[in-house]
């Protein structure tokens, strides 16, 4: 058999168990979310058709979580099969040597990283934005329904208030605090309504303005006015999708436009950089998964590895969370927060092959010499 042969095999083999469990997982998590988004309906216009097609939505960033979890699942039952049935032993007879197999399963993966970029990138942060999107329209809720007062963000020198955005480009109950170099508070801006017309240009209507100067206070009111502003749809846009879940681009102009406006980035950035990163992680997983194939088992306990895998999965999960929360309370620099866990799961799988290929073999030889001189020392 020979090796493109060999690749090619491998290739169909991980490719359809992993599409399969990723099939599985989804269907799983669909219905989790469909069971939780039931617990809305009848709230507002929220009806069965809405929440099925948030559910449906939801669909794409489960898929880019779920990826490398799936990958490594599928890789592992295909590997462990493989080992089980004495097929891989044909395929290392045939030249399939550690280091061409670890090459195949990165030929393989790369497909997988592709596509966990392409759905990270644009198909779930689109999705997801669609479905809260839709969920807020339905349930009659805002971009800032956290607190009472709406929503709050900084822009330069001044401080904006929404009371309701239920669409990123209209803005309903406006209010801005405009403050001077000193930080004095120098005029407040009340409008009823402010609807973006682009180029940076808010147009707002039924506005009250109270101005603070050496003479006091003086208000007057005009029917439209318009307000030049950094911030634009696309950045509200940003609170509609939770930063794990945004693109990488969006995420990008968020964190520029905060540290403009001289406030804390590092939540985005470490969600930045393990974009970056999360791909890569489904190839990390081939690799953590290539050493079980040198593990010889009987086919019984092919289901004892997947288990396995499961459980790594799960804490690579854990541990792509755990992560970001400890590297944002501990201020570790956000390249350092994201890349750890694919890190230590890589050095795991590098260890593993260098025990199964250098240490095992001369422990086994340590101990196959040590019976033959006891053997020895017992007929003599």
């Amino acid at each position: 058999m020979r090796l493109p042969t060999i690749e090619r095999y491998l290739a169909r083999q991980i490719w359809g168990a992993a599409g399969f469990v990723l099939l599985g997982f989804l269907a799983l998590f669909a219905f989790f979310d469909l069971i939780a988004e039931l617990r809305d309906l009848g709230r507002g216009d929220y009806n069965l058709r809405q929440i099925f097609s948030v559910v449906l939505f939801g669909l794409p960033s489960h898929a880019y979580e779920l990826v490398p979890v799936a990958v490594l699942i599928g890789t592992l039952y295909v590997l462990a099969h493989l080992s089980s049935n004495f097929e891989f032993i044909v395929m290392r007879a045939a030249g399939l040597t550690p280091l061409r197999a670890a090459i195949a399963l990165a030929k393989c993966g790369l497909v997988f990283v592709v596509a966990t970029f392409v759905i990270g990138e644009w198909i779930a942060p689109f999705a997801e934005e669609s479905a809260q999107r839709l969920r807020m329209q339905a349930m009659s809720s805002a971009i800032g329904q956290d607190l009472r007062s709406g929503l709050w963000f900084k822009d330069e020198g001044s401080f904006i208030n929404v009371r309701e955005a239920r669409e990123a480009s209209v803005l309903l109950g406006v209010r801005i605090y405009e403050f001077d170099a000193a930080y004095q508070l120098r005029r407040i801006s009340a409008a009823e309504r402010g609807e973006y017309a682009g180029a940076g240009v808010w147009r707002l209507t039924g506005v009250a303005q109270t101005r603070f100067g050496a003479e006091g206070p003086t208000t007057a009111r005009l029917a439209a006015t318009e307000w030049r502003s950094a911030v634009s749809p696309d950045l509200l846009n940003v609170l509609l999708v939770v930063p794990e879940r945004m693109s990488i681009w969006k995420l990008y102009r968020y964190t520029q436009h905060l540290a403009g406006n001289k406030q804390k980035t590092e939540r985005y950035e470490i969600a930045m950089w393990k974009k970056l990163f999360y791909p890569v992680a489904t190839l990390v997983m081939m690799a953590l998964a290539l050493p079980f194939a040198y593990l010889h088992a009987r086919a019984g306990l092919v289901g004892v590895k997947v288990f396995l895998g499961i459980l790594l999965g799960i804490v690579f999960h854990m541990l792509n969370s755990l992560f970001s929360h400890i590297g944002l309370l501990q201020e570790w620099p956000p390249v350092a927060a994201a890349a750890v866990p694919s890190a230590l799961f890589f050095v795991t799988a590098l260890a593993m092959m260098f025990w199964l290929e250098r240490v095992r073999p001369m422990v086994h030889r340590l101990l196959i010499e040590l019976r033959l001189r006891r053997g020895r020392a017992a007929a003599d």
